[in-house]
């Protein structure tokens, strides 16, 4: 009876990073912001509106800065596929070397650095593809990496940020839309940090408490500057 074994990786880690990115932020942000006004004036109005058009500026700010971060991704990508392909035809010895060298670190002898070497240089394509992965640890980024990133971070910071702010819509004073925004906030990222750590392999629980902590830290600081400033 032969032993079935089952391997479980994280493939999608770039969707899962910018949801990250986009949800703790938009947890702890608008928050801190809705906690901050909460200390500083008397009407849920207030709270609310300023706490939309931060979302809004968040929302577009986090999202293109994730759509830049995908372009220059691309275009890192590119200028070292043109500088490899450059080596290649120009500093054929010089890249065979490279490449035996690679090789080499994961205990591979003479011999085997040699042949595998001048198998690889017989498809140029596959061998700059070798030497981007292997000698400079550069994956070919998804061509819609940009859009998708942005667009991902934009709607999770959305969803992220009106999460503390909806209990100022059932509250009729700031003291007590904090309240329930606090409880909200807080139970929201607490289920987000467990859920985060244990699809990246972290325990679950420790993970929960740091981004529940780090949330709770900036709201209260941004609470309390509020308080002393008026």
């Amino acid at each position: 009876m032969s032993n079935l074994h089952k391997e479980n990786h994280l493939t999608s880690s770039e969707f899962i990073s910018d949801i990250v990115i986009g949800m703790s932020d938009g947890l702890t942000v608008p928050f801190a912001l809705a906690a901050g006004l909460s200390g500083a004036v008397d009407s849920n109005s207030i709270v609310i509106t300023a706490g939309i058009a931060e979302i809004v500026a968040g929302c577009i700010a986090m999202g293109l800065g994730g759509y830049l971060a995908g372009k220059t991704e691309q275009e890192h990508y590119q200028s070292e596929l043109e500088k490899e392909y450059y080596e290649v035809d120009h500093f054929y010895q010089k890249e065979i070397d490279e490449v035996k060298e690679i090789f080499a670190s994961y205990g591979v002898d003479d011999a085997g650095q040699t042949l595998l070497a001048n198998q690889i240089a017989k498809d140029k394509n596959k061998w700059v593809d070798f030497m981007m992965k292997y000698e400079l640890g550069l994956e070919k980024p998804n061509v819609n990496r940009a859009r998708n990133s942005a667009l991902t971070i934009g709607i999770a910071y959305f969803v992220g940020g009106l999460l503390p702010l909806s209990a100022y819509f059932f509250t009729n004073h700031p003291q007590d839309g904090l309240i329930l925004s606090a409880i909200l906030t807080t139970l929201c990222l607490f289920i987000f940090g467990y859920f985060k750590s244990k699809m990246t392999g972290q325990p679950p629980i420790k993970g929960a408490l740091k981004v529940t902590f780090i949330g709770l830290l900036a709201a209260s600081a941004a609470f309390l500057v509020a308080k002393l400033i008026s």
